[in-house]
């Protein structure tokens, strides 16, 4: 079981109103844009094409989530766009890196690597917790 894929916990509210639906929202919601420029290094792509990317990796992504975000990149200089005429409708923007958003990727995929060997040194001195 994917624990990021955004499944519903049988835990309950925590005192301050924190529950492990909202932890794990929040923790899928900090890695999205670096999920977006990963699956944007593999070239350009429409925006349908970036969500069904990423859901066939498991994270489940809407519409109105990904443009912000691909709002948000753009303006840091990361992504860049063209418009292409569509025989289906109005015309198409297709997102790609730019080359600073190729070195960005580089640096947060440095960052994940370093924080995942964390996250499991973490995790495996943690003592064995008893079955609840």
């Amino acid at each position: 079981m994917n624990p990021l894929k955004g499944k519903e916990s049988n835990l309950s509210d925590t005192p301050n109103g924190m529950n492990l639906d909202q932890s794990k929202a929040q923790m899928r919601k900090g890695l999205l844009e670096f999920c977006i420029l990963s699956v944007l290094a593999g070239g350009e792509a429409y925006p349908s094409g970036i969500l069904e990317r990423l859901k066939r990796s498991g994270l489940l992504v809407v519409e109105g989530t990904l443009y912000p975000l691909l709002t948000r990149l753009k303006n840091d200089g990361w992504l860049s766009y063209r418009w292409e005429e569509s025989n289906a409708g109005p015309p198409r923007k297709y997102y790609r890196l730019t080359e600073e958003g190729h070195r960005a990727l580089a640096e947060l995929t440095a960052a994940w690597h370093t924080l995942v060997d964390s996250i499991n040194q973490t995790l495996a001195s943690q003592p064995t917790t008893p079955t609840l």
